[in-house]
């Protein structure tokens, strides 16, 4: 599954330039204090109006109160009045109250380990990061466990937990600026799960994540983007000069050595739902206000496709392909350790990794669909990625096909064959071969041609479509 590992939950990080990139409010400058007064002044969130409130008046609104009488009474309280602006400005209804509680930096490793990584073992964080290396994205040997346990450990300023129904703000010391900001973004994932239902409604859980890393995707930016809008909405309605005071207090001091010593591509990933679900949101939300960001959920996002183009959502859906059984034709010391779709965003983040960013924006634009396997050899430390994709168009497959030409030469070295429609790249424990027939493309890695021939034997190409 090649995703930022899904949460347990939905997590609000501490979001290096989310809230910068979504309200325009420079966190971390010299000026802050007085960009924030004039965004604020010049009215920086649109003047739209939001849903319509109840006839029967304020007590419509009212939150739930929540049964945890572990927190202080007048944390309590700010809680439920920042509920109540929530509500307000959201323009969804509570069906009931909603657990609450806080957690120390020491408590929050801890329900990392026991709750959110409880069902991610090691030996699926090494095969991971085997996935990962074939892609070209880390090393083979990149210890990716710790990296999550420590990544989630530093960054993440609260979350709500879906399957138990109880949000948690992450508080050292006090409840201030930070953390207020925080439960605004937790409460307003409280309120999806109660309007739509996170997991049996929208599907969005383990089992279904895990089938289709691709949709879990896009409804995970769907859900961070929504929440990372009505946070930005809360910070410019709602929040006091104190609150502002304390948040730029915060960033100033504010640092993340393992996110800033973490893989690019996995840094961009751990952002991506936050800052281009925002931008697919905000689209929705100019258009129409709340009501067309209620009226996503009906129909939600499928694809990374549609988070990054908003313009084809919904008409433009993946291209299913049949996926080919290639294991048996290697052996029985091989094993299959993954077989997913790739999606438009990590087919940019592939790309990106050895070509310039718009060479690769361009070149994955035209994703229409693809699948990719990949196989591994224990004994002698050997692997196989296939990876079939097909296009939106012909002169979108030939265009991904010669930018692909060129990420090849980069990352493999010269090519040792090449012509209009197949080049290969032969090293010492290595080949790789990118072939094109009409609008689909097709990758295949091996340690040698051998091994490479007879996987491609195996496949069916171009690829059978599902639909």
């Amino acid at each position: 599954m090649l995703t930022a590992l899904a949460l347990s939950g939905l997590a609000c990080n501490f979001a290096y330039g989310v809230i910068e990139d979504a309200s325009g409010i420079s966190l971390g400058s010299d000026d802050s204090t007085e960009s924030m007064e004039s965004d604020l002044s010049e009215g920086l969130a649109p003047d739209i109006e939001g849903p319509s409130q109840p006839e029967d008046g304020p007590e419509s609104i009212t939150p739930g109160t929540s049964s945890d009488q572990t927190i202080p009474q007048e944390i309590r309280e700010e809680m439920e009045q920042i509920e109540t602006e929530v509500i307000l400005l959201r323009g969804l209804q509570p069906t009931g109250p909603v657990d609450r509680g806080l957690l120390s930096g020491a408590e929050l490793r801890q329900y990392v380990l026991d709750d959110f990584l409880i069902d991610y073992t090691q030996d699926e964080a090494r095969d991971d990061a085997l996935v990962l290396a074939l892609f070209g994205l880390l090393e083979a040997d990149y210890d990716l466990f710790n990296l999550y346990l420590d990544l989630y450990s530093e960054n993440i300023a609260g979350f709500y937990d879906d399957e138990i129904k109880q949000m948690f703000v992450v508080q050292d010391s006090r409840f201030g600026g930070p953390e207020r900001l925080t439960y605004a973004h937790e409460y307003a994932h409280a309120l999806q799960d109660q309007t739509h239902d996170l997991d049996e409604g929208l599907g969005f859980n383990d089992e279904a994540c895990e089938e289709d890393s691709e949709r879990c995707a896009a409804l995970q930016a769907l859900l961070e983007g929504d929440a990372t809008l009505l946070e930005e909405r809360w910070l410019l309605t709602y929040a006091s000069d104190a609150d502002f005071q304390q948040l730029l207090d915060f960033y100033d001091s504010f640092s993340s050595p393992t996110y800033e010593s973490a893989p690019e591509f996995l840094k961009e990933d751990f952002l991506f739902p936050y800052t281009t679900g925002y931008d697919f949101i905000e689209r929705f939300f100019l258009d129409g206000g709340w009501a067309s960001v209620d009226a996503l959920y009906a129909n939600p996002p499928v694809s990374t496709e549609q988070i990054l183009h908003p313009g084809r959502y919904p008409s433009d859906v993946p291209i299913r392909l049949v996926v080919p059984e290639v294991l048996e034709s290697l052996g029985p010391e091989w094993r299959e350790m993954d077989r997913d779709v790739l999606g438009e965003w990590f087919t940019l983040l592939t790309l990106k990794e050895f070509l310039p960013e718009q060479n690769a924006q361009t070149a994955a634009e035209g994703w229409g669909g693809d699948y990719y396997i990949a196989l591994h050899e224990d004994s002698k430390g050997q692997g196989v990625l296939v990876l079939a994709t097909a296009w939106d168009t012909v002169r979108d497959a030939h265009e991904f096909y010669s930018t692909f030409r060129d990420y090849g030469d980069v990352r493999f070295g010269e090519r040792t064959f090449s012509s209009t429609t197949r080049s290969i790249w032969e090293t010492r424990g290595e080949w790789n071969s990118i072939e094109i027939i009409g609008d689909q493309t097709l990758w295949i890695l091996a340690p040698d041609s051998e091994i490479g021939e007879t996987v491609r034997e195996a496949l069916a190409f171009p690829a059978e479509r599902a639909d």
